[in-house]
């Protein structure tokens, strides 16, 4: 009896040593916490983002499920501040004296990709898909930019701005595949705010019966 009572003991020390020793798993989001927490953050800090965290992103990105599963889109990311500076130079020559250039050159404005020190281009082969593809992509981005602690906003204007005459130059920068075209943009950083979620209409939402 004394001996299964010293095995017990000892296996209980083993025990309790053991978890003393592991360390516990980093505490992760879920996902539905995720997409309920995350928000489109339109002021980031000069901080550059981690190549590693944007490659981890981007990967997430390319994860997205697609149409027969073709990989028809293009994913490019920059974090070259000459460049964006450079972009937003043009960027801003274009739309001086306009509505859109009264709405975003203010005091605050750094450059044309909400101040974020980088930024994913993403493109697609056109086909009837391509929007769908790429926004599960887009999503897939900014929800595990989120989870690597880092804030997005997906942006529509560059696209107009690097389809015109004068982004010309800077599309061409991106090197897409022939034939490809500009989707959309993420800005991505470390956010400078904490928005508050924007009320949603639970009323879109219906059984069909």
């Amino acid at each position: 009896m004394k001996q299964i009572l010293i095995t017990v003991i000892l296996c209980a020390t083993a025990l309790i040593a053991l978890r003393i020793a592991v360390p516990k798993p980093e505490a992760k989001h879920s996902v539905l916490e995720a997409i309920h927490a995350r928000r489109s953050i339109r002021e980031y800090k000069t901080t550059p983002v981690e190549r590693e965290k944007l490659l981890t992103v981007a990967k997430a990105g390319i994860a997205a499920p697609n149409a027969m599963n073709r990989q028809a889109w293009a994913v490019r990311i920059v974090d070259s501040k000459e460049w964006i500076d450079s972009c937003t130079a043009a960027f801003v020559e274009s739309v001086k004296g306009t509505p859109l250039g009264d709405h975003l050159l203010t005091d605050s404005f750094r450059n044309m990709f909400r101040n974020a020190p980088a930024v994913v281009f993403v493109a697609a082969e056109p086909s009837a898909y391509a929007g769908v593809d790429c926004g599960i992509l887009g999503q897939n981005i900014m929800l595990s930019a989120y989870e690597l602690g880092l804030g997005t906003c997906c942006l529509g204007s560059p696209v107009g701005f690097m389809n015109s005459e004068k982004g010309t130059k800077f599309l061409a920068d991106l090197n897409l595949p022939e034939g490809y075209q500009l989707q959309f943009a993420i800005a991505i950083g470390y956010a400078d705010q904490s928005p508050e979620a924007k009320p949603r209409d639970e009323s879109k939402i219906a059984f069909v019966e």
